[in-house]
């Protein structure tokens, strides 16, 4: 029974990922999940009180997964300017990944304050991830640094969201650039 409860929820998620990445948060319904998964609309209750309930599970199931691959990009890379590049680069890399344009999705949504707390945590968590480069590189603000160079992904990231005239690869490169040259002062 619990197998089969934990394959419905993960499959619940995956419908919920898919629908937010084809239509935003106003795809996220729960007869629109029923339907995705076969459910009926009161199974899906079983599951998740609300809309936002299924927001803060797939924050706490997709960005876990997300930050390990930036972190993975970071661990591969020698030196601090190279575990910069590579933190803009891989996060920009996963613009098309459906849990990327599931968050994204979920990010422009009005959710209640648990789900935007569990938001902010996790991507506190990605910013994180460059501090210690930062001090190595002798920043010594190096978390308002970290939080600017997000700043910089972000932006980047809404460019390659609305699907603007540059090249992705264009945009990676100015995003780097200005990251690098930013973090060097």
């Amino acid at each position: 029974m619990a197998e089969h409860r934990s394959m419905q929820r993960a499959a619940l998620l995956d419908a919920a990922r898919s629908l937010l990445s084809e239509g935003g948060t106003e795809a996220l319904t729960f007869p629109a999940l029923a339907e995705r998964t076969g459910l009926a609309r009161s199974s899906v209750y079983e599951y998740f009180r609300s809309r936002a309930a299924v927001v803060e599970e797939l924050c706490a199931v997709d960005f876990p997964v997300w930050a390990a691959e930036v972190s993975a990009a970071m661990t591969a890379a020698n030196g601090p300017q190279a575990k910069i590049d590579a933190y803009v680069r891989t996060q920009l890399e996963l613009v098309g990944d459906r849990r990327h344009r599931a968050v994204v999705a979920i990010s422009a949504s009005e959710l209640d304050a648990g789900a935007r707390e569990k938001i902010r945590a996790a991507h506190g968590g990605l910013v994180a991830l460059i501090v210690e480069a930062l001090e190595e590189m002798g920043q010594g603000q190096a978390r308002l640094t970290a939080m600017l160079v997000q700043g910089i992904v972000d932006a980047a990231v809404r460019r390659l969201e609305l699907g603007a005239a540059e090249e992705p690869s264009v945009i990676a490169e100015a995003a780097v650039a200005m990251a690098l040259r930013g973090v060097r002062g």
